[in-house]
């Protein structure tokens, strides 16, 4: 029997057993899907949109080809990626995933970069945002604003070294046919590629807003596909005992990093869905903060597999491969859990210990620099829902709209 075969018959049985374990457990599934679809509606949806639509019109309108000449000698150097690669990082920082994965998938089809380049840049650029960090994990989960400073610093960084790593991947076929490097003299060379961008697409602002909206919204109604069937996923592997016999693997994994068993649960659960994964992690008693927070940090940069699945839907209308994209969060997870054990004492003891001395708090870690995450957080959470109902009634009717001009 081929391997072909074999990879279709298993992914049929597995499809079949999901199917009959929907069947045994509808009452659980359902939760589980409730569940997905509120994070969802209330979280994911509001706070990503705005960002891929601004995205959309920044390349429409030139933006990023302008960002691209200026960032050049910077990120060809680091990351052997071209300068529009500075504008990904910048809003997949801003925004999280899977933000950088689609601005680097419709730069790939824009031929702005190549293959290689894309494959790069899609490893570092995949991050969860500052707010979800700082407002739903350090405070929502863990109640301590201080221990975003932590989490971000060894996340972000991370993914700084994945991406310094990541820029030998792929050396040898791109010897064999080495990237176009743009010649930019300035500034003034900047403004012109700007200009020819934004005249060489064309399109109106309206019509380009337009598109922006409906091609986020597309994509976000994927990612929201995802999230639900993950949700409903992680609960069924639950029920059936799948979890339990997961844990005796990473029961192992967690002994030679000298962790408690506590985390087999969180732990699991991060894989498949790292909200979940990390407010379990939160929630473990009976171990030490530190290590709460290192098994925390592993599961914000390995994504989970909802996540990465949502990247590699995403990038498999581009030849984007996915393989060095799930390799770089491997890096990323053991990387920034390693970094908070680095930063714990610097950033988070010696803090505890000034302000238990001297009751003075630097004003970087001060308790109110988190009150605008928290703010913000809050925010979406409260009107989050309404905003995406709306934001869908808009995206309906632009597309009755289309299909009504292409009837007529």
């Amino acid at each position: 029997m081929s391997l072909s075969v074999t990879k279709t018959l298993t992914l049929a049985l597995l499809s079949i057993l999901l199917a009959a374990s929907l069947m045994v457990f509808p009452q659980e599934a359902l939760e589980g899907s409730i569940r997905g679809l509120q994070i969802w509606w209330d979280v994911v949806f509001p706070s990503l949109l705005p960002f891929f639509i601004v995205s959309e019109l920044l390349i429409g309108f030139g933006v990023v080809t302008f960002l691209g000449a200026l960032l050049e000698p910077l990120m060809r150097p680091l990351f052997r990626v071209p300068g529009v690669g500075g504008f990904v990082w910048a809003m997949g920082l801003a925004s999280g995933n899977p933000a950088g994965a689609k601005i680097t998938a419709r730069l790939r089809h824009e031929k702005k970069v190549s293959r290689i380049e894309a494959e790069r840049l899609v490893c570092f650029t995949s991050s969860s945002n500052p707010l979800f960090i700082f407002g739903a994990i350090a405070v929502g989960f863990f109640h301590n604003p201080q221990l975003g400073i932590v989490l971000a610093l060894a996340h972000y960084l991370g993914n700084i070294i994945v991406g310094l790593i990541m820029r030998f991947h792929g050396r040898e076929e791109e010897a064999a046919s080495p990237p176009l490097k743009p010649k930019v003299s300035g500034l003034l060379t900047a403004i012109k590629l700007l200009h020819e961008e934004r005249i060489r697409d064309g399109r109106p602002i309206g019509k380009l807003l337009g598109d922006a909206v409906q091609s986020s919204v597309r994509t976000l109604l994927m990612i929201g596909g995802f999230i639900i069937l993950f949700s409903v996923l992680n609960k069924i592997l639950s029920l059936v005992g799948i979890v339990a016999f997961l844990g005796t693997f990473i029961s192992v994994v967690l002994t030679f990093f000298h962790l408690p068993s506590e985390f087999n649960a969180s732990l699991i659960s991060g894989l498949f869905e790292m909200t979940l994964g990390a407010q379990m992690a939160s929630e473990t008693s009976s171990v030490r903060l530190l290590e709460q927070i290192i098994v925390t940090s592993f599961i914000l940069a390995f994504s989970g597999f909802s996540i990465q699945a949502q990247v590699a839907s995403i990038i498999a209308e581009t030849d984007i491969r996915f393989k060095p994209f799930f390799i770089a969060r491997v890096l990323h997870g053991f990387i920034a859990a390693f970094l908070v054990f680095l930063l714990w004492n610097p950033f988070y003891v010696q803090h505890q210990l000034a302000e238990k001395e001297w009751q003075v708090i630097p004003v970087f870690l001060q308790e109110q620099s988190s009150t605008w995450f928290q703010s913000t957080w809050n925010l979406i959470i409260h009107y989050g829902s309404l905003f995406t109902l709306l934001m869908l009634i808009l995206f309906i009717i632009l597309t009755a709209k289309n299909a009504l001009v292409k009837f007529k």
